[in-house]
């Protein structure tokens, strides 16, 4: 097989290199601990996890934040392409991700070389590296835009590859054939060994057979060089070396004498092997020598397909995706996460509360406040890990909807940062922070403060930090500040672009619900968790009279707003529930009734048009019958069967199916008559009632049945068929049978009166029905090509005959007989008897391509 890879260009890899040495713009992010007090560095540890090498691995040190829209665009749409791999893509090699740059680093240098195990790694990892691009190669343009790209700008050197795969096998061994001097030495060595296995083997069954030996003791290996373990008492009755004893000194290893000298000829060809390997290796390490900044850069592609996919497989870990990227200092979250939060939960059973939050231009700043322990610090943190991890590069578990800005700056001041060193209290420090805030930050800046304010004494603290949230409210900056201070929650809902929030608390059962709520200031429940935990009533009660009544009914009208909204929240959201269920329950019904208004039409309909084809095929069945008589020449035998087949037929139809047909019939009866209500209802009148309204009385005539007059119902011997006089001769009359006339003697008619006509057209009607309705089901079974082949001649024309029987009684307009072509004998004969059927319309071969000849096509009249 024939190898090939690519490498990326070397200005490629100097962007590459540029990028990820880049140094971070001054003052990017604060503090220094920043990765630290986001826990970023747990996240550093996970992506790590997911790495296949330290190729991978290194990149992930190198991990930076970045404030360029392009760059970071670039990066989550690669991470986010991989993620598609990941879950779409069950073939994308990850066979040999090796780490092979030292060996690069080390065969610079002149003289070196490298080891066998080392070109090993080289050769797995290149063809993982080759595999990995064919890959690419191989998909539509279009399908991992930004991935491919990483492939650009490319060439191929399959001269690596050929010299690899000649010096090594699959299995990472060198081939005897690597050079000529080596299959010759390896030849020698195979021999000699062989010579010796045969020999020792002699010595040691002689041995064994003269006592020196135990019969269990088989040969061994001391110092590379074959030997028979002797019985320490009789060492001297075998000539040779001794290379060992055992711990006891019971056992000794000899080398006989014999193959001393043999033995040191193999020793000196294991030395010439591995002279010559050497060789073979230096001289494939000075061609390679010059291709090592391309491998460098093979190297370093390598590193970014591991990297990138770590970073796809963190985000199927957390749920993470790509949002709606904007270039403007935005946020837009719709149920976001803390990864490493949700990680946690996840294996506890637990679910995350999500956070819902905007930041814009007019909603800049969000304070927001509640009880101890009610989620504000993780909402801080969740704001700066997401926001960060994604102008690193990482997809984000949030929604879909979600929309995420870049921000050139992100300080966050959290957490204890007080420096024995440098001689600063908790509270220093803060300030130490806020006054960085106040020096670098600008519009395209988000800030995160926990606690603001706190860490001296309450109003004076209070009104500093109030201070500086107006001057950072002016300075544009956007940012997420914890607060207990009710002077910075009225601050808020006065100053233009920033907004309270509020992390509820359920004050029935005194629990958190970890839930932010944005345009309510919250409040801090203290007294209700110190009643909670047991604090004296007494000690309360001192607390109220000394800090006032105004501060306490304050704080007590936040909990009754947040308690009375979330109350109408609730009952809105039911109210929304029980109208959206009542719509589609309207809904539902007028669907129903407009389905069961267009059945009703259709089954009338239906009902219709099922009856008057039913009568039309009865009347086709009636003068096929007719026609059959006809044929036969009132042969009497044949017209007995005919008759008696047509009767026993109806018969069967009736007894079987009447039930059927009446309860069909009621039905549809049932239907006209709701239907000529309606029309009564409406003023209207059927066309029967207007018909029977213009009939005239007339004088009844007095009924004779031995005179048949023009006009008058017959029936055709013991037939139940009902006909019409039409004329009337001396001993013949031509009798109207449906659309058939046909000349009668007139002793085969009987009279009937209209009674009885009206009687038997009932019931020949209803047997027409019957018998269409099998009709139908023997059209549907119908087989329209019928193989003959092979048959004699009167077997195959019965056939024929009976299928055209079947084809006309159906009203079947074509079907095609399959006979071959063979002498012609068959097609003839069957030929021959289609042109003596009358209702045959032509006869004639198939097209070439289906058959020709070989297939006879009836047509039907």
């Amino acid at each position: 097989m024939c190898y090939s890879f690519l490498f990326a260009s070397s200005s490629s890899f100097v962007n590459f290199a540029e990028e990820i040495t880049k140094n971070v713009k001054k003052h990017v992010i604060y503090p220094d601990n920043f990765e630290t007090k986001i826990r970023f560095d747990k996240v550093r540890e996970l992506l790590k996890k997911q790495c296949l090498s330290a190729l991978g691995r290194d990149l992930v040190d190198e991990l930076k934040f970045s404030e360029s829209f392009k760059r970071v665009s670039r990066r989550v749409n690669e991470t986010n392409e991989f993620k598609t791999i990941c879950l779409e893509e069950e073939n994308f090699p990850l066979g040999h991700f090796i780490d092979v740059r030292s060996s690069l680093e080390k065969i610079r240098i002149e003289g070196t070389y490298l080891e066998l195990e080392e070109l090993f790694n080289l050769k797995r990892s290149l063809e993982s590296i080759s595999a990995i691009l064919r890959f690419f190669k191989n998909k539509e343009e279009g399908s991992y835009p930004h991935l491919m790209k990483l492939t650009g700008n490319v060439k191929m050197y399959p001269y690596i590859f050929e010299r690899i795969n000649a010096i090594l096998t699959k299995h990472g061994r060198m081939k005897d054939n690597a050079s000529p001097e080596l299959l010759q030495i390896r030849s020698s060595l195979t021999q000699k060994q062989a010579t010796i296995s045969r020999r020792m083997q002699a010595l040691l069954r002689a041995a064994q057979k003269d006592g020196w030996v135990d019969q269990d003791v088989s040969l061994s290996v001391r110092d590379g060089r074959t030997v028979i373990p002797v019985a320490s008492a009789y060492k001297r009755k075998i000539k040779g070396i001794v290379h060992d004893e055992s711990a006891t000194g019971k056992t000794s290893y000899i080398e006989p004498a014999e193959i001393v000298e043999t033995n040191n000829e193999i020793r000196e060809l294991e030395y010439a092997e591995r002279r010559e390997m050497i060789k073979v290796l230096r001289e494939f390490t000075e061609q390679v020598r010059p291709y090592i900044d391309d491998l460098f850069l093979a190297y370093a592609f390598l590193a970014q397909i591991d990297f990138i996919r770590a970073k796809a497989k963190f985000a199927l870990q957390v749920n993470g995706l790509l949002p709606q990227m904007r270039e403007t200092p935005t946020v837009l979250w719709e149920n976001a996460v803390h990864p490493l939060l949700y990680l946690t939960l996840q294996a506890e059973g637990r679910k995350v509360v999500p956070l819902n939050i905007e930041i814009n231009d007019k909603q800049r700043i969000v304070l927001i406040s509640g009880p101890n322990a009610g989620g504000k610090s993780v909402c801080l943190q969740t704001m700066g890990l997401l926001q960060y991890m994604f102008q690193c590069g990482l997809l984000v578990p949030m929604g879909e909807k979600s929309k995420m800005g870049i921000f050139d700056n992100i300080f966050i001041d959290i957490g204890d940062e007080q420096s024995m060193e440098n001689d600063l209290s908790t509270y220093s420090s803060h300030l130490m922070n806020m006054k960085h805030f106040l020096k670098y930050s600008n519009a395209e800046t988000l800030i995160m403060i926990d606690e603001f304010g706190t860490g001296t004494e309450p109003a004076l603290g209070g009104a500093i930090a109030e201070s500086i949230l107006d001057k950072l409210n002016r300075k544009q900056v956007r940012g997420v500040i914890t607060t207990h201070y009710t002077g910075l929650k009225h601050y808020a809902s006065e100053a233009e672009g920033v907004e309270n929030g509020a992390m509820l608390y359920d004050s029935h059962k005194m629990q958190p619900l970890f839930q932010l709520h944005v345009g309510k200031p919250g409040s801090s429940f203290a007294f209700e968790i110190a009643r909670k935990i047991g604090l004296p009533e007494e000690i309360l009660k001192s607390a109220t009279d000394k800090i006032g009544g105004d501060h306490i009914n304050f704080d007590k009208h936040l909990r009754d707003i947040v308690r009375d909204k979330r109350y109408w929240e609730t009952k809105r959201e039911k109210i929304r529930v029980n109208e959206k269920k009542l719509a589609q329950l309207v809904e539902s019904y007028e669907h129903d009734l407009k389905e069961t208004s267009s059945l009703r039409k259709e089954i009338i309909s239906k009902a219709q048009e099922e009856a008057r084809q039913l009568l039309n095929q009865a009347n086709k069945s009636i003068e096929k019958t007719i026609r059959e008589i006809k044929e036969s020449k009132a042969e009497k035998e044949k017209t007995r069967l005919v008759r008696k087949a047509f009767e026993e037929q109806k018969e069967a139809l009736t007894q079987s199916d009447l039930q059927e047909e009446e309860r069909i019939n009621k039905k549809i009866q049932k239907l006209k008559d709701r239907e000529n209500k309606a029309k009564k209802f409406r003023g209207e009148t059927s066309p029967q009632e207007s018909r029977s309204e213009k009939v005239v009385p007339q004088k009844k005539k007095q009924f004779d049945p031995s005179v048949i007059e023009k006009g008058d119902s017959v029936k055709l011997d013991s037939q139940r068929t009902i006909g019409e006089v039409i004329e009337v001769n001396d001993k013949t009359a031509v009798v109207a049978f449906g659309s058939l006339l046909t000349s009668v003697s007139l002793n085969r008619l009987t009279k009937l009166s209209k009674t009885q006509a009206k009687k038997e057209n009932t019931t020949y009607n209803q047997t027409s029905a019957l018998v269409q309705e099998r009709i139908s089901k023997r059209k549907l079974s119908f087989r329209r090509d019928i193989d003959v082949r092979g048959m004699r001649a009167e077997e195959a024309l019965q056939i024929v005959m009976d299928h055209l029987d079947e084809a006309i009684m159906l009203d079947i307009s074509e079907f095609r007989i399959l006979h071959g072509t063979g002498h012609g004998i068959l097609r003839k004969l069957i030929r021959d008897y289609l042109k003596t059927v009358q209702l045959v319309r032509s006869c004639t071969d198939e097209k070439i391509q289906m058959g020709g000849s070989g297939i006879t096509v009836v047509h039907l009249e």
